[in-house]
This record gives structure tokens, sequence and C-alpha cells, in this order.
């Protein structure tokens, strides 16, 4: 793993595979965290009107309530969403950033915790400013949070779709007849998970025969273990076939597909 000085860190897989991450900037997350913050004030004060009604029967019932409420929404809401999110909340979605973990693993959920269970340090003593000297005095601008998570913040790394018609040869994708477990797959598949598995397809011409047949069948077994689809859709099928089903999965929806 690699970074050069223009905020570009470059990870290398044990297949070989090397792909980039643009590291995101202190103040594009300081953008995102403002509307996350707009969004868990329209929560809280969502719930302390309603909290505020059991203010009739107990005050300090209702004070404890709400206290608890506020300490559940404000690190809750971070949690459920870069789960559920792929790494993303809202903010970080608007602002096209994402989480991922620092090694270009997939993102796991001791990690979400984490780093968001931190947030209360990270925000001493006022708007962020542990966390944002953090980011400022280390190289991949790391809050707190991040270090204890080993996360990285960046930009939502997108790869330009090349002719998928052309690269996927017109070939019947048979994950597509189980759009539940396509979803599911979509779902916990990182975007550089998701740019290994093109990358192999578009250089496979580059690779010896034993390095490609050892390279696909490592992916094949890596996304076994994410998704399992049903004998029906994979017995008889070759690792590279299987490879290209779930590139069409992840780029591809909807009608004209192979």
């Amino acid at each position: 793993m690699s970074r050069s000085r223009t905020n570009i860190l470059s990870i290398k897989t044990p297949e070989g595979v090397e792909f980039s991450l643009q590291i995101a900037g202190p103040i594009s997350r300081f953008m995102a965290w403002i509307i996350d913050g707009l969004v868990i004030i329209v929560a809280t004060t969502t719930v302390y009107k309603v909290m505020g009604i059991l203010g009739i029967i107990s005050r300090d019932l209702a004070v404890a309530l709400i206290t608890l409420a506020y300490f559940v929404v404000t690190i809750g809401y971070g949690i459920v969403t870069e789960w559920y999110l792929n790494g993303q909340t809202i903010g970080k979605r608007l602002f096209k950033l994402r989480v991922v973990d620092e090694q270009g693993l997939n993102l796991q959920f001791s990690q979400i915790v984490i780093r968001n269970l931190l947030r209360f340090i990270d925000s001493l003593p006022f708007f962020y400013l542990v966390g944002g000297l953090s980011c400022l005095i280390n190289r991949k601008m790391q809050r707190l949070g991040d270090f204890a998570a080993n996360t990285i913040v960046v930009w939502n790394p997108r790869i330009s779709e090349p002719d998928l018609d052309q690269l996927l040869g017109g070939k019947y994708n048979s994950f597509s007849d189980y759009p539940h477990l396509e979803a599911r797959l979509r779902q916990h598949v990182s975007p550089q998970e998701a740019g290994i598995s093109l990358q192999a397809l578009i250089r496979r011409d580059e690779l010896d025969s034993n390095a490609r047949i050892e390279l696909f069948h490592e992916i094949v077994s890596h996304f076994k273990n994410i998704v399992t689809f049903p004998p029906e859709a994979t017995d008889g099928i070759s690792d590279e076939q299987y490879v290209r089903n779930v590139v069409d999965t992840l780029y591809r929806s909807g009608p004209g597909r192979s």
C-alpha cells in the first residue's frame, strides 16, 4: 500500500490487482457532517415532542428518556446508515464520500460501531475540533474514530463503465433469476471489490493461463462467502462466467440485461 502527495491511496491485493482511492479532505467531511447534523436535529426534535408528552405523567421520566433518546439517535444514526448504505450517511452520499476499510477490505459492522462511538471524543470541545485537528496532522485524514476502527473516508470510488455488452460477451446471467440474492450482493459488495472483478475481466488476456485460473478462482471463492446462489444458478459455469455474472449484477440492472 502506498500514498502520494496528491491524497491518493494505492492498495495492491494479494492477486496483484492494484486500485487507487482518493482520500476525502476535512472540508468535504465537515460539510457532510453538517447535513448529517441537520438530519439528526430533525430526528431528535421529533423524538423530543413525543417524549414531552410523558412529562405530563412524570417530568423526571421524560428527561431521562429524552437524554437516552439523544444518545441513541446521534450514535445510532451513523451506525445504521453506514451499515445499510455501505459506508455512507445521507451527508456522505450527497458529497460523494464513503467510509472504507484502511486496507481495502470489506467494511465490518464492528468498525462502523467503533468509529461512531468515538464521535463524542472527536467532537470535543466543539465543532469536531479534536477530529478536525487529527485529520489535518495525519497523512490519511483520519479522525480518532478512524484510527481506532482502521477506516478511511474517500471520495466515492465509482469506476467508469466500459462497454459491458462487449465485455460480458452477451452471455446469459443465471443470477438474474434470483433478484433477492442479487440485491443482497449489491448491498454487501464494496466499490473496491466490484472494481477488482471488473478489472479482472478487462485484463484477463494480459495474464498467463495459470495466473488467470487462480485469480478468477480466488474472486469466485470470495463472492461465494458473501452471497450463496443456489446450484441451479452456478452448476456448469466456469469461474470466469461466475465473475461475469457478478459484474453484470453489480454494474447493470433492469431491462436490456443479458
